[in-house]
């Protein structure tokens, strides 16, 4: 099958107005297109969520608007089922959710626990009869203790035991719910031949302890384990599920896409330089120069000018770096990828951009201005430039990293310009500041 036959069927799927099974869908989808084999449980998981009408569309925050609440959920869900844990803890999924919905994504759920050999513990409330007959085990709560534990199959021959059977046409999951109840409870009661008596939890506890299902468990915990039969990579060293070169290069290609989705924030700061460039050689346009103290101050206006240019073209990473914060610290606790994966592609990336502006404003203002021109003074100026311009990076990511607040970490920035100020003009209390300003060792390196 090819993609135009794909591209048919699905026209005429809509047409007829048929919803395609997730799973033959995505399966359809995995065989007809090249390339898909890597993405194929994205794919999937993105089917079954239903999240894949909204999969190009941004998560949204409090400034911009993106998906809605529900499929925020669904992604949460998403995004910890295709990691690397074994086991998940998931409390009220359902929430928001239509039970269709709630039943793709438990039998999703399903799969992956007898697939991968995972285990899953999900809190529901009220779930529907096919989606509590997906689990295997489940778990009876009231009043905060542990009323049944155990296979599902065996649930309702234990409250039997207790004297209380499930009508045919009743749900067990609701069963489950009322016949706890003080209120609810006589109804399910079958021995006509015995008067009804509620029963409590702490009853219903104490003849969980005799159930057989128990008994056979405590049979197996009290039998030791032997290592000889364990297999050899039972036990694993490692917290993260690829190694560290495999995890740079997945940091590298995200990076790398992170780029290309905010490029025109890379391509106007770029464009804005330039502009800027031509301006100042307007401005310093001269050519040729007396050696003396006012001519002296017009060189270094312009130099400064350029590490204050460099300097401010480094604040749309504050912006960019705090907005991924949140994301980057829930992925580094679930052990996605460490601290290092994240940050060194990060700086690489941004190396060919500080070479660009660097080069532009060097190579459009050296020679129009008047510098010395002497070709390994011009490399000089462009190498600090070049420094300079990945200090700046560097610098306002660490300022995001720790204040992750925008507006405060920009005020904080302010702090930093303090060199704006001659040395000998400062108090003595305050000279320190002159000193922690990148600034000052830039000017002083370039002059």
């Amino acid at each position: 099958m090819n993609k135009d036959m794909l591209k048919e069927i699905s026209r005429r799927e809509k047409q007829s107005g048929i919803v395609p099974e997730p799973d033959i869908d995505t399966y359809m989808k995995a065989i007809s297109i090249e390339g898909l084999k890597g993405t194929l449980q994205t794919d999937y998981i993105l089917k079954i969520l239903g999240l894949d009408i909204c999969a190009d569309t941004i998560v949204g925050d409090a400034m911009n608007r993106g998906i809605s609440g529900g499929e925020k959920r669904r992604l949460t869900t998403g995004e910890m089922i295709i990691g690397p844990n074994k086991a998940l803890f998931m409390d009220e999924i359902s929430t928001g959710l239509d039970s269709s919905t709630t039943f793709q994504i438990v039998t999703c759920l399903q799969q992956l626990t007898h697939i991968t050999e995972a285990t899953i513990l999900v809190s529901l409330l009220q779930p529907p009869p096919e989606t509590f007959d997906l689990f295997d085990d489940i778990i009876l709560m009231a009043e905060g203790k542990i009323v049944y534990q155990g296979p599902r199959n065996y649930v309702q021959e234990f409250f039997e035991h207790c004297g209380f059977r499930c009508p045919e046409r009743k749900g067990v999951a609701d069963f489950l719910q009322e016949v706890l109840s003080e209120k609810d409870q006589a109804q399910y009661w079958y021995r006509k031949d015995q008067p009804h008596s509620f029963v409590s939890v702490d009853n219903f506890i104490v003849a969980f302890n005799k159930f057989h299902t128990v008994q056979k468990l405590n049979e197996e915990l009290c039998t030791p384990f032997h290592k000889c039969e364990s297999h050899k990579s039972a036990l694993s060293f490692n917290i993260y599920s690829l190694g560290k070169w495999e995890l740079l290069k997945t940091c590298m290609a995200r990076e790398w896409l992170l780029i290309k989705r905010n490029s025109f924030v890379y391509v106007s700061k770029t464009l804005q330089l330039v502009v800027i460039a031509l301006i100042t050689m307007t401005i310093f346009i001269r050519t040729r120069m007396k050696l003396d103290l006012v001519h002296a101050s017009y060189y270094l206006g312009s130099l400064f000018y350029a590490l204050i240019r460099l300097m401010t073209t480094g604040v749309a990473e504050l912006a960019l770096t705090v907005s991924r914060l949140s994301v980057f610290y829930k992925q580094r606790d679930c052990y996605l990828y460490p601290a290092w994966a994240y940050s060194i592609p990060a700086a690489i990336l941004k190396i060919p951009f500080s070479f660009i502006d660097a080069f532009l404003w060097t190579a459009l203002t050296y020679y129009v201005i008047g510098y010395s021109p002497e070709p390994e003074r011009f490399f000089r100026q462009l190498f600090l430039l070049f420094l300079i311009h990945q200090m700046a990076i560097s610098l306002f990511r660490f300022i995001a990293s720790v204040i992750r607040d925008p507006p405060f970490a920009a005020n904080f920035e302010i702090i930093l310009t303090i060199q704006t100020f001659p040395a000998a003009l400062l108090p003595s209390w305050l000279k320190w500041g002159f000193w922690l300003s990148p600034l000052a060792y830039s000017e002083i390196g370039i002059a």
